[in-house]
Order: structure tokens, then sequence, then C-alpha cells
């Protein structure tokens, strides 16, 4: 990226100042709303492997791999600011999983949902939640493969703050 194209984006980065310097956003003048952001991601197995996991009903020699994937997201959710070095500590009101098999592709879909009311979105929350319930999965299934693939990680919706967003 050349210099011009730096500093026409320094004024749309949020993370950046008007010097060029990294900042954690001033959420102090905001008011707090309910905002809520929706993610999804999928992990995709080879289509034996798949067969297998689906027949067993996700349970391996390390348990269930979709109840630890969920506590996991959960967990990650509400540590995002511990991971994301410029993400604000939220007092989450809600964080909802769901996992899905998908037998057209071999995977299992990932679905995360949270809320809060405060004065910053959680979208980070959202897809720190889906991002690590995806590599759980990855984990407990690796010994079976390593040929699976995480993929299409990312925002579907968020309401509240300033605007809302739909993925189209």
């Amino acid at each position: 990226m050349n210099i011009s194209s730096q500093e026409n984006n320094q004024s749309t980065l949020s993370h950046l100042d008007s010097d060029g310097d990294i900042t954690m956003v001033d959420v102090s003048g905001k008011t707090a709303t309910t905002r809520e952001a929706h993610a999804v991601g999928q992990v995709r197995f080879p289509s034996e492997i798949y067969t297998q996991i689906k027949a067993a009903d996700g349970m391996t020699k390390k348990g269930s791999i979709t109840q630890t994937a969920h506590i996991a997201g959960i967990m990650a959710a509400k540590r995002t600011h511990d991971l994301i070095p410029l993400c604000h500590p939220l007092p989450l009101d809600k964080i909802g999983l769901s996992f899905e098999y998908d037998d057209a592709s071999h995977s299992i879909s990932v679905s995360a949902t949270v809320k809060v009311t405060h004065k910053t979105g959680v979208e980070m929350e959202a897809l720190t939640a889906v991002s690590v319930a995806c590599l759980t999965i990855y984990d407990m299934t690796k010994a079976l493969s390593h040929d699976i693939v995480i993929d299409g990680v990312r925002l579907i919706k968020k309401t509240g703050g300033k605007s809302d967003y739909q993925h189209k």
C-alpha cells in the first residue's frame, strides 16, 4: 500500500488516531444501547471422516465435540478483550452457540449470537466465539484426519449502535 492510500484509510479506521498511531477507541461519549452480533463459520471434513463423526453423534474419545466446542466458544467470547488487543472488556448479556451437521458439504456449521447493553458492539465477540468453537472441533477430531478445513467465518448481522449490518 502506498503512503497516500495509507493516509486515506487512516481517517476511516477506528483504531488509528490522526497521527496514524494505534489507539483504543474512546467510547466514553457514546450512549449505552442494546447491541447484538451474529457470526457463522464451518468445519469441513473429508467425506469418510464426516460420516464417521456423524454416525457417532459427535462423540469421540475426548468427549462430545459440539458440547466441548460450545463451552469453548462461550469462554472465548467472554475473553475476547484478552485476545484482540484493542477490544474493550464487555459485560456480555447473552452468548448463544449452535451447531448443525451439513451432509451436502460434509461440515459442521457453527453459529454464534452475542448480546450486550453497552457503548460498543460485540462483533468481535461473536467472531471469536465461532472461531474458537471451530478450532475446538478441529482439535477434537484431528486424530481422524488433518484434511479438515475451517472456513466461512464471517459476521452475518449486527444491530445496535451507530449502524446496523446485514450480510448480503
